[in-house]
């Protein structure tokens, strides 16, 4: 029984500060304390200051030798290229036709991996898992922008034309992708910061994820769960049940176990990201259906994810 009650609580202790977070995000919106002026500012500083600082210098000042995660990387691309092929099959087979299907395979496969996944591997393993966690997020990120755009792009070749530069620009410009390059060439070279600007840096980077979990809380709008429940619903399945518990159980059965075992059940466990909403809108998808599948699985996956630590620290695989 004690083994039980210290595994629920090490699972919790992962899960449960996030939740805080984001209930005190909920909470500081409802009372005026921030409001949506200031939810859209902190996420740009986030997004293009805080992030890539924190994944900068998790790489730089890391112990970890990247150069035998390379297997790592290869799953990582692998395995969420075929969850991504596999969602959009079934997604077109039950909702045929339908105007929203790019936005429902979209809120299935694209992991929160820049602000919740770090934020659980921050937790569970501190700035060691993070730098290796930067991996995940590098070559994740860049898969997800040309998933997202081969899902939400209208039949056509005028519009692929158009959806392949939407692609490209998103890339090339992601402060996220920018900042690991930068990280690993400087860590690869050796190239030392100077203290005062190291120092400067961790400032921002403690910064991210409070700042990150607070908007994030800040901009669930609960009430609209409501609608497209179909939807809604099976997007959010897709994400939070079977995007972890496939590729989890892929990485097992690649002989995955411990800190990359983590990583890779935590990234994969993590909610439907914030840039799917802008994705689809600026796509001209259905953005409200993108928004009412982030905030389920947002709230859901601190539920799930639980579940899931529990089950792999019993079974001693995390």
């Amino acid at each position: 029984m004690s083994s039980i009650l210290d595994q629920l609580a090490f699972s919790a202790a992962i899960t449960g500060p996030i939740c805080l977070m984001l209930v005190l995000g909920v909470v500081f919106k409802r009372i005026n304390l921030i409001n949506e002026n200031f939810i859209d500012v902190a996420s740009k500083v986030v997004f293009k200051v805080t992030l890539p600082t924190l994944l900068f210098l998790s790489i730089v000042q890391s112990n970890h030798d990247f150069s035998q995660s390379s297997s790592l990387v290869i799953f990582a691309v692998a395995a969420n290229f075929v969850f991504f092929l596999l969602s959009t099959f079934s997604t077109n087979k039950i909702f045929k036709n339908n105007a929203d299907s790019g936005v429902i395979i979209q809120g299935g496969f694209r992991s929160n991996t820049g602000i919740i996944g770090l934020a659980y591997v921050a937790n569970a393993y501190g700035s060691n898992g993070v730098a290796l966690a930067a991996l995940y997020v590098a070559c994740t990120t860049m898969l997800y922008n040309v998933q997202a755009v081969i899902s939400l792009t209208p039949k056509g070749a005028q519009s692929t034309t158009e959806a392949a530069k939407v692609m490209l620009r998103s890339i090339r410009k992601n402060p996220l992708i920018i900042a690991i390059v930068a990280g690993f060439v400087f860590y690869g070279l050796s190239i030392p910061i100077p203290h005062m600007v190291s120092d400067a840096g961790h400032y921002f980077a403690n910064m991210t994820l409070p700042l990150a979990l607070l908007c994030t809380g800040g901009s669930l709008d609960l009430k609209a769960m409501s609608s497209n429940k179909g939807p809604t619903w099976f997007s959010s399945m897709t994400k939070l049940v079977f995007s972890p518990l496939l590729i989890t159980a892929a990485g097992i059965l690649c002989g995955f176990k411990g800190l990359e075992l983590g990583i890779i059940f935590l990234m994969s466990a993590s909610p439907t990201a914030a840039s799917s909403y802008v994705m689809a809108r600026s796509m001209g998808g259905n953005a409200a259906l993108a928004a009412n599948i982030i905030a389920i699985t947002t709230v859901f996956s601190l539920l799930t994810c639980t579940i899931g630590i529990f089950t792999l620290s019993s079974l001693q695989l995390f």
